[in-house]
């Protein structure tokens, strides 16, 4: 269908949407979900696709990691660059990291990763995790400005295509080279303790 198509620009379009509804939001195996479909032509108009593949991401771990178990529905290659970036500690970052012109997607994608690494190396390096193996921030991000509330609100909620999430910015400060803090309950502070 994508190959024979007439028109050069539908064959693209048609191309990105079977990643999209198959890569990075793969609901059913060999399916794409009508949620997929309007999601593409959002971006089609130019919305920022971030805070949808974010907003999935966050509610398919946290549904996991509540049960305990479950299969992951998320962008895989996303959550692949950030345990990249966050579970192996670069001694010094060069100096191209902070031009404006580089692109850490790129950067990952051009890399050479081993390619036999088994599922059995995986569980080994996660359950023998240690805190000094995690860096909280990855070595190419610049400092700039931390979007940290949503009006009075200190979640920031985004929206997925098949539901929500609460994203509290502050409790990952670390990964910006900030101090990380608990933000204080709301009224907290007028309230008297004895």
């Amino acid at each position: 269908l994508v190959q024979n198509h007439p028109d050069t620009l539908r064959r693209i379009d048609l191309f990105a949407l079977a990643i999209y509804g198959l890569v990075i939001f793969p609901k059913v195996l060999g399916h794409i979900k009508v949620a997929v479909v309007d999601f593409f032509e959002k971006l089609r108009q130019g919305i920022n696709p971030v805070p949808t593949i974010l907003a999935e991401t966050f509610r398919s771990l946290n549904a996991c990691r509540k049960k305990g178990e479950g299969r992951f529905i998320g962008c895989a290659q996303l959550l692949n660059v950030w345990i990249f970036n966050h579970l192996w500690k670069v001694e010094r970052t060069p100096f191209h990291m902070f031009s404006k012109t580089f692109a850490p997607l790129k950067a990952h994608i051009e890399k050479d990763w081993p390619r036999d690494v088994t599922k059995q190396h995986w569980v080994s390096v996660f359950q023998n995790l240690r805190a000094e193996d995690i860096t909280w921030r990855a070595h190419w991000i610049r400092p700039s400005v931390l979007l940290y509330k949503c009006e009075n609100q200190d979640l920031v909620p985004l929206l997925g295509l098949w539901g929500g999430v609460g994203y509290a910015p502050l409790m990952v400060q670390r990964q910006f080279a900030s101090r990380q803090f608990i933000p204080v309950t709301n009224g907290l502070a007028q309230s008297e303790f004895a």
